[in-house]
């Protein structure tokens, strides 16, 4: 396959920092000491991610290239600098609580969750089984991984994004992981130290405050771009308009380079919209069918807080049509799709801005008296008020795993419903995850709810193809401390119960399952849904050692084909993605 050549690069683009000579080991450390510099490419052929030049043109899009001014980059370097000193001063004369556990990064990145260094390509020894011969491409997860370790509070949900790769071909595999170099991730690698404010894991005392306001006042005085984002790419990953992307939803999506050695490299940010402050969720749906893909952006910060919009099978992104039936600020993570609707779930979560400015904790809280509800709009609305709302009291739905339409009338969703949601972000091991199944009838305005699993379920995948269709099966995590998972379960959506489940042992943990289809090239692959595999890392916490692992998904103990030694430990994470060596488009 032929490489993205230079001259894809149009004069509009930002240029990336050149490759420096490698003066130190090819693991780096995952924490530089200020103006450590890291090599940011590597030599190979590219995988290419864009078909041509063509791909951008009349879109109103662009591909940022991240680039740091020297002057303003001085002036946050010494800016950040300051403040760190100033607030350890503070610290020193004014007595304030202990971080709670849920933010203490001394607690919480810990074990599993603590942070490694990038690695670059290197091979693996299959242990167990063979891997199967259709399964080539590449296998990837996101996750959050600190580049720095701040004085204050630092959710797992905060951590820099770190992407780990493990290329499959002719029965071989070859792992990598690297940052995703959003500009908050470049700007504080050289400056040493952190510089960005961590806003979900909130402000507990006056030097927190304090940071917050200066890192306001280096915006306004040009030393932070935040045209070139702020968001940290950490969350998922997806596939469309032939680029395979990073997502975060407080940002846009950052587009990610293969090479053919198993390496990553971060071409830029995807600017589809040139907004300040623009983003999208996570979580974007594909068509299959149409090959559409669409998304939203939410902003729990200012009005309107949803926005939705979709890009059309060119990759072309469409009119927003803001959802102004939502007036209260609250973080919408995900969605749901069918052939005619878009479906919106709100939880009882709300944003209190109070909260960061008076130093209160997370500016996310739970209102117990809201009544959580699902909205619905036409799939191709051209405005927000064709919405309709339907309460559903106690169901609060952080991610969805499908939806589909019975006739004209009804409609039907999957999604685990977050009990004692009030725990989600502080105390998420207490939490229990309930698989529901809604019926929602348009025309009477009946909802009915069944229970699939009494498991703790969370993090599913199911296949691709059905996405917006009526599916039979899915595959999701056994909760134990999400991301964390102690297995898992195989349900029949049918049948409406489990059929299947692994656990994978004493002290081993996985992450999210993710199903792959086993013949891509198949003239209709949706036609034997669960014809695939179930993959996903598992990391063995008695001895140390990382794995991935292949199950059969049509077994009736999801059997493992495969494991695959890997060559370090990888951290608990989030979202996968698989993408197969044939989705990538010629030059």
């Amino acid at each position: 396959m032929s490489c993205i050549t230079n001259s894809f690069f149009s004069s509009n683009l930002h240029t990336l920092p050149k490759p420096r000579p490698k003066t130190f080991p090819s693991t780096f450390p995952g924490i530089p000491q200020l103006g450590a510099r890291l090599p940011y490419r590597r030599q190979g052929t590219r995988v290419p991610v864009l078909s041509s030049q063509a791909d951008n043109a009349g879109t109103g899009s662009s591909l940022e290239k991240i680039s740091l001014s020297n002057p303003s980059l001085l002036c946050s370097c010494l800016s950040a600098f300051l403040i760190k000193h100033l607030s350890t001063t503070i610290s020193k004369f004014i007595d304030h609580p202990p971080l709670d556990p849920s933010v203490d990064p001394g607690q919480v990145f810990t074990g599993n969750f603590a942070p490694v260094d990038e690695l670059e390509p290197t091979n693996c020894t299959v242990v167990e089984g063979e891997l199967p011969g259709c399964l080539n491409g590449v296998y990837i997860r996101n996750g959050p991984n600190p580049q720095q370790m701040p004085n204050g509070p630092l959710h797992f949900f905060e951590g820099d994004g770190m992407l780990h790769s493990l290329k499959l071909s002719g029965g071989q595999a070859t792992y990598c992981s690297r940052y995703v170099r959003t500009y908050k991730y470049l700007l504080e690698r050289e400056a040493g130290i952190s510089i960005f404010p961590n806003i979900l894991s909130g402000f507990y005392c006056p030097h927190d405050v304090l940071a917050y306001v200066m890192a306001v006042g280096r915006v306004l005085c040009g030393h932070i771009d935040l045209m070139r984002g702020f968001g940290l790419a950490n969350t998922s990953l997806a596939f469309f308009s032939n680029k395979l992307l990073a997502l975060c939803e407080s940002d846009l999506p950052y587009v990610i380079s293969l090479t053919q050695e198993g390496d990553m490299e971060t071409l830029g940010r995807w600017d589809f919209d040139r907004k300040l402050l623009a983003s999208m969720t996570a979580h974007p749906k594909v068509d299959e069918d149409t090959r559409e893909t669409f998304a939203f952006q939410c902003n729990p910060s200012f009005y309107p807080h949803v926005t939705y919009f979709y890009f059309d099978e060119n990759g072309v992104k469409q009119k927003d049509v803001p959802l102004l039936s939502i007036n209260q600020p609250t973080p919408i993570h995900d969605f749901a799709i069918t052939k005619r609707f878009a479906i919106f779930p709100e939880t009882q979560l709300v944003v209190e801005p109070a909260n960061v400015m008076l130093g209160r904790g997370m500016p996310v809280v739970c209102e117990q008296k809201k009544v959580p509800r699902i909205g619905i709009l036409p799939r191709y609305a051209e405005s927000g008020s064709d919405t309709r709302w339907f309460p559903v009291p106690g169901f609060n739905a952080m991610h969805v795993t499908n939806a589909w339409e019975n006739g004209d009338d009804e409609l039907v969703v999957v999604a685990p419903n977050v009990l004692n949601i009030r725990n989600v972000f502080q105390e998420i091991e207490k939490v229990h995850f309930s698989l529901e199944k809604l019926t929602i009838n348009m025309r009477t305005e009946k909802v009915s709810r069944k229970i699939l699993s009494k498991r703790s379920l969370e993090l599913g995948s199911i296949n691709p193809y059905y996405i917006g269709k009526k599916n039979r099966y899915a595959y999701l995590g056994i909760a134990e401390k999400v991301p964390k998972m102690s297995g898992l379960a195989k349900i029949d959506l049918e049948k409406e119960c489990e059929v299947s489940r692994r656990l994978y042992g004493p002290g081993c943990f996985g992450g999210e399952p993710f199903f792959v289809c086993r013949e891509a090239n198949a003239p209709k692959p949706y036609e034997d849904e669960d014809d695939g595999f179930v993959v996903s890392y598992v990391h063995d916490e008695t001895s140390g050692q990382s794995n991935f692992i292949v199950m059969d998904a049509k077994s009736p103990n999801l059997d493992i084909v495969a494991k695959v030694e890997l060559p370090r430990r990888v951290p608990y994470g989030f979202h996968g993605l698989f993408v197969r060596k044939n989705s990538f488009s010629d030059n």
